[in-house]
């Protein structure tokens, strides 16, 4: 079954899209306050679709993301039971929750800048700078460098390997996909519960 292929398929077709940019900038935005999916996904096809604007796209990207991140902490801040509490219950994600909180009482600063390179999801970084009372200033700063860090690295990834690295996932994608699933459930067994 070739799922994963046609997936990617799709999202190389959607890359192309003249409302593309609005797109990823819309998913940049949502994915630092509440929503599931990282930009990445949407960013490397648009790269690959048109290498010419890789800069402007991981630059749109960072944007976004760090005006969704305000929105985050200000979920941290002035809505944390009505909103904050069900996202993180949504995405059972209470544990990573209190680790964040605890990070960000030893470390600040650099909680958020790393955060943009950690497998647990930014809107719980950006929820709990809210909740702990971040101060505003170096949270935009510490988000702005990390998650462009982030997202220029993986433009320039794209933009540098270009059709060999994406031919080599390509040729791969639909194995690698089955893979990520298998263990995301095996993972959700054992610790899920």
């Amino acid at each position: 079954m070739r799922i994963f292929s046609w997936l990617y398929a799709k999202v190389l077709i959607w890359a192309k899209h003249p409302h593309a940019p609005r797109y990823l900038a819309a998913l940049s935005f949502t994915e630092s306050s509440f929503f599931p999916v990282p930009p990445d996904v949407m960013l490397a096809p648009m790269v690959l679709a048109k290498r010419q604007s890789a800069w402007g796209y991981a630059m749109l990207t960072t944007i976004a993301s760090v005006l969704g991140a305000v929105l985050g902490y200000y979920i941290g801040v002035f809505l944390y039971h009505e909103l904050a509490v069900p996202i993180i219950d949504f995405y059972h994600a209470g544990e990573h929750f209190a680790r964040a909180q605890a990070w960000f009482a030893d470390y600040g600063f650099w909680v958020i800048f790393l955060a943009g390179f950690t497998p647990i999801p930014y809107k719980i970084f950006t929820i709990s700078a809210g909740v702990t009372s971040m101060a505003l200033a170096p949270f935009l700063i510490a988000s702005l460098i990390g998650r462009g860090a982030r997202f220029f690295l993986v433009a320039g990834l794209v933009y540098w390997g270009g059709e060999r690295v994406m031919g080599a996932l390509e040729s791969k994608l639909d194995h690698i996909g089955w893979i990520v699933v298998t263990l995301a459930v095996l993972a959700y067994i054992v610790f899920g519960r």
